[in-house]
C-alpha cells in the first residue's frame, strides 16, 4: 500500500492520471438482471499493455442507503483512487453505481492477471471494513482488454470461469441516447 501510495503522488505530480468522460453514462447490464450506469472513468497514461486482464469486483456498502447516502458515496470514492492507481498493473477503471440491488461495480483493466489478483487480495481487508459481510465477490479474466469486453460482452462465456457470479457477468453495454 506504501509503494501504491508513493506512485500515486508521483502519477499525480506527472499528470499521468486522467478522469476522462467517454464512458460515463455507459449503462451496464448483468446475468443477475440488473443494470446500472458509469459514474467515473479513471486512466493512467502507461506504456501499451502487454499482459491483459479484466477485473470486475462487487460489493454492497454496509452503511449506505437512500439516494443522498449514495450520492455522497459517488462523490468520495474519488478520494480512493490512491488505494488502486498507484499499483503495477494497474491500466484503467470504470467506477459503477450501486444497482437495484445496492451492488457497486468495478471494471477494471490490469497489465497482468497476477498484479490484478495482488490487488485485490490487497485491497480485500480495506473493503472488508465497509461491506456487508460477505457481499465482496471478484474476478479476473486474463487475456481480455476493458475494451473488448465492452464491445462483446459474451466473450466473458468462453473466457470467464464457469462460477461467475452473475451480479458480475456482464451481458450488454449500452451508451446513453444522444
Amino acid at each position: 500500500m506504501v509503494r501504491c501510495a508513493v506512485m500515486t503522488f508521483w502519477l499525480l505530480a506527472h499528470r499521468r492520471i486522467h478522469l476522462p468522460k467517454r464512458c460515463v453514462g455507459l449503462r451496464l447490464h448483468f446475468a443477475d438482471g440488473s443494470a446500472s450506469k458509469v459514474y467515473r472513468e479513471t486512466v493512467v497514461d502507461r506504456t501499451a499493455t502487454t499482459d491483459p486482464a479484466v477485473l470486475l469486483v462487487g460489493f454492497r456498502l454496509r452503511a449506505v442507503r437512500g439516494q443522498l447516502a449514495h450520492a455522497l458515496f459517488r462523490f468520495e470514492s474519488l478520494f480512493n483512487t490512491p488505494l488502486f492507481v498507484g499499483f503495477p498493473g494497474f491500466v484503467s477503471k470504470l467506477w459503477v453505481a450501486h444497482d437495484s440491488n445496492d451492488i457497486y461495480r468495478g471494471a477494471y483493466e490490469w497489465d497482468g492477471a497476477t498484479l490484478a489478483e495482488d490487488y485485490v487480495r490487497t485491497l480485500w481487508r480495506v473493503l472488508a471494513l465497509v461491506c456487508v459481510p460477505g457481499s465482496i465477490h471478484y474476478e479476473i479474466v486474463p487475456g481480455l482488454t476493458r475494451g473488448e469486453l465492452l464491445r462483446d460482452p459474451a466473450t466473458l462465456d468462453t473466457r470467464a470461469l464457469a462460477q461467475t457470479r452473475e451480479a458480475l457477468r456482464l451481458t450488454a453495454a449500452e451508451q446513453p441516447p444522444a
